[in-house]
């Protein structure tokens, strides 16, 4: 092969961006049930006593600090996502990358499996916070990141969805894990400093 026939990453091209109601048909249901998740999670997290006991996981100091790795390592593969989106999407020429879409999918799916734990730490230990803006915020990015994710997730398995809706979601996606990455590992590592 030589070196003008290097192979790269598919590039999704967008066609026509214009909304039509076929559009709003298309996004109508997976928006509906990003607002029902995100309010459910929200609600549940507010009547529910928080009840201060998690599960401590063997080698970490204590559950807060197991919680701030695993949130550190959701946010490292967002950004795996965010790069593989963006050279997918031909925004970063990337030679020799075909292989990026099964690292999209596998580092999004590690991503929500590493923030299974952290969230259900978060409802049941600690419930939806609002005492000072840092956790309010905390907490509506957490419900937001549910939401949004459910939402992305429908719209993958929908035919018709406008090119634009996908890198919208998951630019949605990847902004509420930073907000709950900053909220949480980043102000626990400068609070506290970095601890296993």
């Amino acid at each position: 092969m030589s070196p003008d026939e290097t192979q790269t990453a598919p590039v999704v091209q967008p066609t026509n961006s214009q909304p039509t109601n076929r559009t709003a048909a298309t996004l109508i249901v997976p928006v509906l049930v990003a607002c029902f998740v995100a309010g459910a999670l929200g609600v549940y997290g507010k009547v529910h006593e928080p009840t201060g006991i998690a599960v401590n996981v063997a080698g970490f100091s204590s559950p807060q600090t197991v919680k701030v790795w695993l949130a550190t390592l959701a946010f490292a593969l967002a950004v795996v996502q965010l790069f593989t989106a963006l050279v997918m999407y031909g925004k970063i020429p990337l030679p020799n990358a075909g292989w990026l879409g099964g690292l999209h999918r596998w580092s999004g799916r590690l991503a929500f499996i590493a923030s299974i734990p952290v969230a259900l730490h978060c409802l049941y230990a600690l419930g939806f916070a609002d005492f000072d803006t840092r956790t309010l915020m905390h907490s509506l990015f957490g419900c937001f990141f549910y939401g949004v994710f459910a939402a992305k997730m429908l719209l993958l398995a929908k035919k018709g969805v406008p090119n634009w809706a996908l890198p919208l979601f998951g630019g949605l996606v990847f902004t509420a894990l930073s907000g709950l990455f900053v909220t949480s590992a980043l102000w626990f590592f400068t609070t506290f400093g970095v601890k296993i």
